[in-house]
């Protein structure tokens, strides 16, 4: 189904939202729109993004008509500013699940797994004045119905579309995350939120190796951080950096 401002004002009502068919990165956007006053929870979606950012410095970018990619302008306190990445994962898994799909899952720290596979990954950027939090831009990348087969992410990366063998629409699937960005932000101060998330990771468990840290994934703590014992039984924090298992 298109995506189109329409379509997405049916969808998300009065919340604030900006739509563009093709943006470098949605990002860049949200940034200067919290730059320019931008209020906690507006939306930025683009149908086709050709710059976008991932981890560890790599690009992202979404096909036109394939994909979602937006970015939500969120204002956490400085002390659960760390958890608005377990935030956008819980938000997609929830979505999922309302379409009932199976095998939904996180990789530490920000991919979500449908059927072992990267659906989707989650991206926050915190934007600062000085030692002043002014806000988080999460960003995250969905998806839809990208085809991959007979491309070398066949064995690793799937779109909702492919799993669920059905048509789903993407106005719909960007207001569910929403709504769910909504539901778990009031779960933070709780612990909630990381409960949750902690209940998803499957990471937890498996011998991992981030960098020069070589070990079995433990535990995670309430930043996020994932806690990693070595094999002679030191264990280490690790705050972010690329995973490989096994």
């Amino acid at each position: 189904m298109t995506l189109t401002p329409e379509s997405l004002q049916a969808q998300l009502g009065s919340r604030p939202f900006r739509f563009y068919t093709q943006v470098v990165s949605t990002q860049n956007v949200a940034s200067e729109w919290l730059e320019n006053g931008a209020i906690t929870g507006a939306v930025v979606v683009a149908d086709e993004q050709i710059g976008g950012r991932g981890r560890q410095g790599r690009g992202w970018e979404t096909p036109a008509g394939q994909a979602i990619a937006m970015s939500i302008i969120l204002n956490p306190t400085q002390k659960y500013a760390s958890q608005v990445t377990m935030l956008g994962a819980m938000a997609i898994v929830d979505m999922l699940e309302v379409y009932d799909a199976d095998d939904v899952a996180i990789k530490w720290p920000n991919d979500v797994l449908l059927n072992g596979k990267k659906v989707s990954g989650v991206l926050p950027e915190a934007i600062w004045s000085g030692d002043t939090l002014k806000g988080v831009i999460l960003g995250m990348g969905i998806n839809v119905r990208v085809d991959f087969s007979d491309s070398p992410l066949e064995d690793i990366a799937i779109s909702i579309e492919t799993a669920l063998s059905e048509t789903v629409d993407r106005s719909a699937i960007v207001a569910k995350i929403v709504e769910q960005i909504d539901h778990w932000q009031n779960k933070m101060q709780k612990g909630e939120l990381v409960t949750a998330w902690k209940a998803r990771l499957v990471t937890i468990g498996q011998a991992v190796t981030i960098g020069d840290v070589h070990g079995v994934a433990e535990d995670v703590d309430k930043g996020g951080a994932l806690m990693v014992r070595d094999s002679e039984g030191h264990l280490h924090r690790v705050v972010a950096g690329e995973l490989i298992t096994g």
